[in-house]
């Protein structure tokens, strides 16, 4: 009963954060600011232009709002707490704070990686059957699968937060990164964790792995259609927009794999923390650039948008 004692004794952690105070990280944490203020402008406007302009009121945009929905909830779960404890100059939280961000990061991460899945199975079936595509991906059978990314990312969040606080926590209170992340918690637990990594790693496989193998799947046969197409310009644009999209997805994925996937004594702090970085601020950055902002319907409704805008304020 010796450890309950010392954890009753630990009531909170500290997070030791991403910088220090020098010149150098003062530098990068301003840039992880703008980057931070690109990203929720970037998927809000995203959200705006979809939700307002009929002409983006498809199966693929649909899928793209909700990605942007979790990307800022993402970021904004994770930069913001991140950016008081450098300001402040503290890091402390709350054993409840640890496990509610725990949670949140875990079932929107989780969420993201079904959704994209589920985005890479919409692209292979307008390519591969167009005919009944209004029929396959009809409305209901896109909520049925934005709500299950959802219920999947709950679970898988709800599991890990309950289990990771579990364990007892009686030495050092100092987590060496800029968040609750499950693997740098673990490093502070002075009991057995093993069998919880092989559980991780078994819901890892299914929470990444199998998203990632059906979506690296979906986009072979697009580039093997593509690869098929007469028109060279046609070809040339289909072979860019997915190269991109693949390029995107494989930082989110490979990202959560090396942190997630590998064993606990594998993992190294300064590592974890930058690649924590790319799925946590990076691939919310990149998303709305990527799948939208630069696609030529979307800049139609922006267009529209602004156009809107100028006139209301012409006439006020």
């Amino acid at each position: 009963m010796a450890w309950m004692e010392n954890q009753t004794l630990i009531s909170h952690f500290v997070l030791l954060g991403l910088f220090t105070h020098t010149p150098l990280h003062l530098f990068l944490f301003s840039i992880v600011m703008v980057m931070f203020l690109v990203a929720l402008s970037g998927n809000g406007l995203m959200i705006l232009l979809i939700n307002t302009d009929s002409r983006l009121h498809s199966p693929m945009y649909f899928f793209l709002s909700w990605l942007s929905l979790m990307d800022l909830m993402l970021i904004s779960t994770i930069v913001p707490r991140m950016a008081a404890d450098f300001l402040l100059g503290q890091g402390s939280i709350s054993f409840t704070g640890c496990g509610l961000q725990i949670l949140f990061f875990l079932t929107l991460l989780g969420d993201e990686c079904f959704l994209l899945a589920f985005m890479a199975y919409d692209r292979y079936v307008v390519i591969s059957n167009p005919l009944r595509y209004s029929v396959v991906m009809s409305r209901r059978m896109c909520w049925l699968m934005v709500g299950g990314s959802w219920l999947f990312g709950l679970i898988d969040g709800l599991i890990q937060a309950v289990f990771t606080l579990r364990f007892p926590y009686c030495g050092s209170q100092e987590i060496d990164h800029f968040f609750c992340e499950v693997p740098a918690v673990l490093k502070l637990a002075c009991a057995d964790t093993s069998v919880y990594e092989t559980m991780i790693y078994v819901c890892c496989v299914l929470m990444l792995l199998l998203p990632f193998s059906v979506i690296s799947a979906s986009y072979l046969w697009i580039l093997v259609v593509v690869l098929r197409m007469r028109s060279a310009e046609g070809r040339q644009k289909a072979f860019a927009t997915c190269s991109s999209h693949m390029a995107v997805v494989s930082l989110f994925y490979g990202a959560a794999m090396i942190t997630y996937m590998r064993p606990q004594t594998y993992h190294s702090s300064k590592q974890d923390k930058v690649v924590s970085a790319f799925y946590t601020m990076i691939t919310p950055l990149l998303n709305p650039l990527i799948y939208s902002l630069r696609n030529k319907e979307v800049a139609g409704a922006l267009r529209k948008l602004l156009g809107r805008c100028s006139c209301g304020g012409g006439q006020g």
